[in-house]
């Protein structure tokens, strides 16, 4: 187990990403639900604009509130045992693959911190995870794109940063970065 440690120690680094995503997101939640506890409050004199709005509100199911309709035990089966299921079979992964840059595996650790962060929610809120960034981006989903939160910025900027970095530099060769 030691020699594991040692020979993979460089492979630790980024989950302080994913630690400092999971404080900031939690952090972050607090702050909202401590002043302005009453979901569905808009707080819009915080920046003074209609772009970047405030807004706390709760899911209980997922991106964009798909499943919120389902059954209680279905919703626990779906939004919080399979998600940590994922999240385990992601770093299992992590550690025992060498295909991954450098950059690729920072992108992996912040989304484990992402998924923790909104999981954390779904166990310990019974109102569902807090979420509370709106912003004006017009598209098929009205005038302002769903609300979100720290976490889910974190998922959505770093499976792009995997992705793309996966399409167009692929695996790690050998002799490139760790």
């Amino acid at each position: 187990m030691k020699e594991f440690f040692l020979q993979k120690k460089e492979w630790f680094i980024p989950f302080i990403l994913t630690g400092g995503i999971i404080i900031l997101d939690q952090i972050s939640k607090a702050i909202i639900v401590v002043n302005w506890p009453n979901i569905g409050t808009i707080i819009n004199d915080v920046f003074d604009n209609d772009f970047l709005v405030l807004y706390h509100v709760r899911n209980r199911a997922i991106a964009f509130s798909i499943g919120a309709n389902l059954p209680p035990m279905i919703q626990t089966i779906l939004f919080i045992v399979l998600p940590v299921g994922v999240l385990v079979f992601l770093v299992w992964y992590y550690f025992n693959t060498a295909e991954f840059t450098r950059l690729q595996r920072w992108a992996i650790a912040g989304i484990i911190g992402g998924g923790i962060g909104n999981i954390i929610d779904r166990i310990f809120r019974p109102d569902g995870v807090v979420d509370f960034i709106s912003v004006r981006l017009p598209g098929p989903w009205g005038p302002r794109w769903p609300t979100f939160n720290v976490a889910d910025m974190s998922v959505v900027i770093c499976c792009i940063i995997l992705v793309v970095t996966m399409i167009f530099f692929g695996k790690k060769t050998e002799g490139a970065g760790t």
